[in-house]
Formats: C-alpha cells, structure tokens, sequence
C-alpha cells in the first residue's frame, strides 16, 4: 500500500488574509480558521434583543454581541442559526403575562387590526352616535328650500338642486361605510341617478322608471364586482355599498315624479324639521319638537297650494323619513366630511318616497 501524501489540515493552518485557504461556504462563516470553536464565536454576529421565528410565532432570545469584535459573516437564509430580523436594537415582545396585564394580544407576523372610535366607545360603555349638528342642519335647510322653490318654478329647474342632492348622496354613504375616495362606485351610483332622472323626463315622470333603474344598477354592481380581484368578504362589503348608494341616489328622483305642490311641501317640511332635530334638547324632545314644525311648516305651505290641511301630514311624513335618514348618518362615529356629505343629504333623499307616495294620496 503507498503512502498518501499528506493533506493539509485546514483545520490546524493559520488563518490566510491573502485568501489561501479553501472558500467558506455560506453559512459555515470564517470559523475554520481558529482552533478554538468558542474563540470564533466572537467574530461572528450576534443578534441583539427578541425576534420571532415565523413557524411558531415564539420569541427567541440571542445573546448580547461584544461590539468590539463583531463582525457580519455570509449566512445561508435557510440556516436555522441566522433568524431573519431586521438590523439594530428592537423593542423586546411582550410575554403573555404581559399582553393580559396591558389588554394586548401577544405578537403576530400578521398584527393586530386597528381598533376604530366606535369600538372603543363602545368598550367604554359610550354611545357610537355622534349627530351631525347645526352646520350640515343649515346646509339641509339651504338644500331643502332650493328644491322647494325650484319645484313651484318648473321641473327643468327642480333637475339642478335634485342633481346636487344625487351626487352628494353617492359620496356620502360611501364615506359613512369608511370607503374613501372608491370613486368607482361613486361614480356608478352618481350615473344611475342620472340615468333615471333621463328615463323619469322620458316616460312623462312615471316611477316605473325609478324601479328600472335601480333593477339594472343592481346587475352593473353585480358584474363589476365579480370582475374584481379582492377577496370575497371586501367584494360583498363592495357590492352591498355601491347597490345602496345607487339606491338611495336614484331614489332621490322621487322629488321629479312627484307633483310640484307635494315637493314643495315635503322639502319645506324636511328644511325646518332637521335644524330643529339639531336643537341642544334631549333626543325625545328634540324629536317631538322636530316633527311638530314639519306639521306646522305643511299646514303653511298647503294654504299656499292645493294640498290645504292635508300638507299637516305630509310634511310630518317627510319629516319622520328625514330623521331616519339622520339618524343613519350619525352612526359610527363619522367624520366632519361625513357630516357634510351624508349628513346634509341623507335626511332629504329618505324623504323623497314620503314625499310621492303621500303627495299622490292627498292630491
């Protein structure tokens, strides 16, 4: 048998700077080069503070670094020594203990949703409503009493406030659910508006062109959002707003197939019961007194038309209609642009069946 020459023994030769010595391969660092395995460790990274390994979620202590001799050495990504951390100091993970001393759930990969006003009024044990108050009321009033005088004028000229009130209706409820800017679906629902305002105008302001309207808007939402990529819980919260708010703007058009002398007394009705629910009263004498000016204010504006007493309850009727949809735009918590959209439209375009249905009743 003959004598192999003999291999040199990497791991007994000096360390080479000139880069004689084999290539580490990633992961195995510059650790071959010393005698002592626990000398080497002081020429490689340590990790300050806690991390999380991403299969168990558990927090994995490291130990502290001599920030003389540290050095970055090349790590495999799949070696089980080198977690994936960002660089630099982090704040330590809170134990269990902890999270049920703070109220916080330990830490996740995924972290935790943001908790809204409405939940957090709602935890404290106070009421998520936050009614618009007296300036969106004005803008109502301003809004109502423009329908009510373009209304006496003509029905080319009831179109520009009703357009006025279609539009800000499409953007409100979309920004009452927290979806902002979803110009898409505002656009579709401020489209619809207008697309049954043209068929009223066509078919002599007959409501057949109301229910159409809303039955093909219903099927545009549909197709538009199956088209669309997001996950099946915010397609459904999608298409379940832009049907309301198609809805509602469309169904705003009641005031243009509505008689002249019942718009005017409906939007009369709705222009003085919202400032009056925006009164600093209590909510039931607010309400009570709210609704009594909407009868007074219809018993003044029937002597002023044909509809006489019968105007009493007309305008109660739109009035009780208003408040609903007053009372929808202070849920949640909304915003001041909120108020102004939602707030200002809502309670006139609830109003608008009221206004038809008891306007063709009482005629």
């Amino acid at each position: 048998m003959t004598n192999q020459p003999n291999q040199p023994n990497r791991h007994n030769q000096p360390y080479d700077p000139y880069g004689q010595q084999p290539q580490a391969w990633p992961g195995q660092g510059y650790q071959q080069g010393y005698e002592d395995p626990h000398a080497a460790q002081q020429y490689t990274q340590q990790w300050q503070g806690q991390t999380w390994e991403t299969q168990n979620h558990r927090a994995v202590s490291a130990q502290a670094p001599d920030p003389e001799t540290a050095i970055l050495t090349p790590q495999s990504p799949q070696s089980p020594r080198s977690p994936r951390t960002p660089q630099g100091p982090e704040a330590p993970a809170a134990t269990d203990a902890d999270a049920s001393a703070t109220g916080y759930g330990p830490a996740t990969v995924g972290g935790n949703a943001r908790v809204t006003d409405a939940q957090r009024a709602r935890a404290e044990g106070r009421s998520p409503i936050i009614e618009p108050g007296m300036q969106p009321a004005a803008l109502t009033a301003l809004l109502g009493l423009l329908l009510a005088g373009a209304a006496a004028v003509g029905t080319y000229a009831l179109l520009v406030p009703l357009v006025i009130l279609q539009a800000v209706t499409a953007a409100g409820w979309f920004r009452l659910n927290g979806m902002w800017p979803a110009r898409q679906g505002i656009a579709l629902g401020f489209a619809g508006a207008l697309a049954a305002d043209a068929a009223l105008l066509v078919s002599g302001r007959s409501p057949s062109a109301i229910l159409g309207t809303i039955g093909v808007w219903v099927l545009l939402a549909l197709v538009l959002q199956l088209r669309s990529h997001a996950d099946p819980d915010e397609r459904m919260y999608g298409l379940m707003a832009t049907v309301a708010a198609s809805a509602l703007a469309i169904v705003a058009g009641g005031y243009l197939a509505a008689a002249a002398d019942a718009v005017t007394v409906g939007a009369v009705a709705v222009a003085v019961a919202v400032p009056a629910r925006a009164l600093p009263l209590p909510t039931p004498a607010s309400v009570v007194v709210s609704l009594l000016a909407a009868a007074g204010a219809g018993i003044a504006m029937g002597s002023v038309t044909d509809l006489g007493t019968s105007g009493a309850l007309l305008g109660a009727g739109a009035a009780v209609c208003a408040l609903i949809g007053h009372r929808v735009a202070s849920y949640d918590y909304p915003s001041r642009f909120v108020h102004f959209t939602a707030g200002v439209a809502l309670p006139l375009a609830a109003a608008a069946p009221a206004v038809y249905v008891l306007g063709r009743a009482l005629a």
